[in-house]
């Protein structure tokens, strides 16, 4: 499993210099993260690298790569039990927490969707009372351009790009 992190995460959990890798076997155990502030308070955006599925929690108290990975981990499981994927965590993503590999951001694709995903995030938090894990609902709702694969020239959801990366991952 590959966990990256963005610059300014990964000075906050003083990760020191983290090497670029290219994205793993598993498409569905790759996950960056970004952090961000809204009104003083830091956020995590984490998501899948490959199809930008994403949840996002609260940041407070994450001042180190293994308390990251405890409650990344746990808020991912959480989050996609809630959207009806259990099996898929328990199918690909935990099986693969056993080695752990830390690097950098994937690309500026990646980064730059990530940063999109974050202004909506703080225009739905300003908007309304959102709880951080019901954005992961609202986010994973949005056109991407970035959540297709290279062949379609259209707009997708990342919600669905993670259901056919599952689905292709499934197949024999």
């Amino acid at each position: 499993m590959i966990l990256r992190f963005s610059q300014k995460l990964g000075t906050r959990l003083k990760a020191g210099t983290l090497k670029p890798l290219p994205m793993d076997d598993a498409p569905v155990a790759d996950w960056t993260s970004h952090l961000f502030f809204f009104e003083r308070t830091p956020y995590m955006l984490v998501s899948n690298t490959k199809t930008l599925y994403s949840t996002v929690l609260f940041a407070k108290g994450i001042t180190n790569d293994s308390v990251f990975i405890v409650r990344a981990m746990n808020h991912l499981r959480e989050f996609m039990e809630a959207d009806g994927m259990a099996f898929a965590y328990d199918r690909f993503i935990m099986p693969r927490t056993g080695l752990i590999r830390f690097a950098s951001a994937f690309s500026r694709s990646v980064t730059g969707s990530m940063n999109e995903l974050i202004g909506y995030a703080k225009v739905f938090l300003a908007d309304e009372e959102t709880s951080p894990f019901d954005l992961g609902f609202r986010l994973n709702d949005t056109l991407l351009s970035a959540a297709v694969s290279g062949e379609d020239r259209d707009y997708g959801k990342p919600r669905d790009a993670f259901r056919a990366l599952i689905a292709q991952s499934s197949a024999p």
